[in-house]
């Protein structure tokens, strides 16, 4: 039977080259009418975790959770997705850094602003806010990281530097870490004391 994860495969591919009858052909049976669209995986982490904490199933609600790869590939899954492809309503989270990136894609294919969110400086770093560095600290130690994170405070580019910045850092420095740590912090999280751009995309769909 096909289901979410099935369509979100068959819209990845699609955006790499593939053809598109497959993702075309699932958007009636999946029950597919919103798409968002994140940067990277371990935004997708998040998104999907505070959800589940809230009680809702996204899949179940018509909503397909995308990540996408990069911010500069926006203008192509909205070009897919969006008014000119599929007529899906779309939303999404992005940093600032990249806004104009979004703000451009969003534009080309005519799609609405309205629902999509700005992170300053990224999703880690409002997760990190809304915890503290002292929580963020502990769900370190208590996931086995508490060694690799010392001789990452001990790299002379860290000197100095906020703590927070550090540990916004730390998160990106292996690969998988901060996908993992993108669920772990919403888990840790009150669910109803999310960051703002987080609170705001989920109260969206």
């Amino acid at each position: 039977m096909a289901d979410m994860g099935a369509f979100r495969d068959a819209v990845t591919d699609w955006a790499a080259g593939g053809p598109g009858e497959a993702a075309s052909a699932l958007v009636v049976p999946v029950g597919v009418r919103t798409a968002v669209l994140l940067e990277g995986p371990s935004d997708r982490e998040a998104v999907e975790a505070l959800a589940a904490r809230r009680g809702r199933d996204l899949a179940a609600e018509g909503v397909c959770v995308v990540s996408m790869g990069g911010a500069m590939s926006i203008s192509r899954y909205t070009e897919l997705l969006g008014p000119p492809g599929l007529g899906l309503r779309l939303a999404g989270l992005c940093d600032v850094g990249e806004q104009r990136f979004y703000d451009r894609g969003l534009e080309r294919a005519r799609a609405p602003r309205r629902d999509f969110f700005v992170c300053v400086s990224d999703l880690e770093d409002e997760l990190i806010r809304a915890l503290g560095t002292e929580r963020v600290e502990e769900i370190i130690r208590d996931e086995g990281d508490l060694r690799a994170w010392q001789t990452f405070l001990h790299q002379p580019a860290q000197q100095g530097r906020p703590r927070q910045q550090q540990l916004r850092r730390f998160l990106g420095t292996k690969k998988g870490r901060k996908i993992r740590y993108g669920r772990l912090l919403v888990e840790a999280l009150d669910p109803e004391l999310a960051p703002a751009p987080l609170d705001d995309l989920l109260a969206s769909l």
